[in-house]
């Protein structure tokens, strides 16, 4: 994920980003439309939106504030994190 990430310019993470919220809104979580993301600093809302959707997922294994932290501060590094704990999560 990480090569993937730095070797897109970031627009893999933004792929898997809207990718795992379809996946996490099967899950029964709740985050707005995607297309937030294009909105300046409405992309923050959803973002924590979706760190509480890992939460949820994750049940509790990885805190909002942590996803949204590791999302927002580390881009692709961030992302292999988190995609880690959903490997580790039986869903």
């Amino acid at each position: 994920m990480f090569v993937f990430g730095l070797f897109t310019g970031g627009i893999y993470s933004l792929v898997w980003s809207v990718q795992t919220k379809g996946e996490m809104v099967r899950e029964g979580a709740e985050i707005p439309t995607a297309w937030l993301l294009i909105v300046p600093f409405v992309n923050f809302y959803w973002l924590w939106k979706w760190a509480h959707g890992v939460e949820k997922v994750t049940k509790g294994t990885m805190g909002a504030a942590v996803a949204f932290l590791l999302e927002l501060l580390l881009g692709p590094i961030g992302d292999a994190v988190i995609q880690s704990a959903f490997n580790k999560t039986v869903i």
